[in-house]
């Protein structure tokens, strides 16, 4: 990767991977597009185009103007809100997906789009769902996520385009807000654990489900992107975690920094169904085998980075 577009640059993972890949590769040679704009450091620190990632001509554009060798696509509705508004998901989630694969194709560029754990279904495994296994998704969202691996490994297989892509867990940040998962509320108890020390969830107790902190996940996109193509058996996705847990277990985590922390439960019957069609835990065995993938945080380590963190950004608040 030497000169990078990225779409959907200010979305939850967007907006850390444009930095991080600055950092690494310089801020010049990240163009981050988006929607909108806004006055941040994604915006302010490199390249920002505004880009509504259905307008395909705009996308091959930007790629041309910035002659790029690598495209990173985030843009996407997420899964709560892509069930809220399935035929918009289907046409954002898949109508980008297809503009971005075609100016990778016709400007020969590595290409990089996240799946999901949303990606199965309730007749997937529950207990380390294999690499290769049944997908049966019942939601708009995973829908597209199994329709985009396919339609990634066919332009792969059709016209060698470099395609590479991992199916996330739930990913827990401290930099940016939730944006409509069915796993935000990992991300919203350390927010209120903070605020007001009490969080109501809305997912069970007892609901398991895989998560990354995002530091192991940017990490996980440039070890995959930098592996050597030859070694690659699985491109569109490799099944990647960090920890099986449930919110209980969450809650127990924070109680070792926030001993009165208290937890009860509103269940969100939408988020809770599309919870219960994911696998409990998945093995992540192909992409250690493949490229190396290795997760450095457990729930101890990120529970203890998020407090402190997030401690710091509410106080400069």
């Amino acid at each position: 990767m030497k000169k990078i577009l990225l779409t959907g640059a200010l979305g939850q993972i967007g907006s850390e991977l444009t930095m991080k890949l600055r950092e690494v590769y310089g801020a010049n040679n990240v163009i981050a597009t988006d929607i909108r704009s806004a006055e941040n450091e994604v915006v302010q620190s490199g390249p920002f185009e505004i880009l509504d990632v259905t307008d395909g001509k705009a996308m091959h554009e930007i790629a041309v103007k910035y002659k790029v060798d690598t495209l990173i696509h985030l843009a996407a509705l997420l899964s709560a809100t892509a069930e809220a508004m399935p035929l918009l998901a289907w046409n954002i989630n898949m109508g980008g997906l297809v503009n971005a694969l075609e100016v990778a194709r016709e400007e020969r560029c590595q290409f990089f789009t996240p799946s999901s754990i949303g990606a199965f279904g309730p007749s997937t495994p529950k207990e380390k769902t294999p690499q290769d296994t049944i997908q049966r998704p019942t939601t708009m969202y995973g829908v597209n996520k199994v329709s985009g691996e396919l339609l990634c490994d066919y332009y792969f297989q059709k016209f060698g385009v470099d395609t590479r892509g991992l199916r996330f867990p739930g990913l827990i940040s401290y930099v940016a807000p939730p944006g409509g998962g069915t796993t935000d509320y990992a991300v919203e108890i350390y927010y209120d654990a903070l605020k007001t020390g009490k969080y109501t969830s809305f997912i069970a107790a007892g609901t398991f489900m895989d998560m990354m902190y995002m530091p192991d996940a940017l990490q996980a996109i440039i070890t995959l992107m930098e592996a050597d193509a030859s070694k690659l058996i699985h491109r569109n996705s490799f099944n990647v975690t960090a920890m099986s847990i449930e919110p209980e277990q969450i809650a127990a985590e924070i109680r070792k920094t926030i001993p009165s922390f208290k937890i009860d439960y509103q269940v969100d019957p939408i988020r809770q169904r599309i919870a219960d069609s994911w696998p409990n835990s998945i093995d992540p065995t192909a992409a250690k085998e493949e490229w190396g993938f290795k997760a450095e945080f457990n729930l101890e380590a990120m529970t203890k980075d998020m407090l402190e963190k997030l401690k710091e950004k509410l106080a400069a608040k």
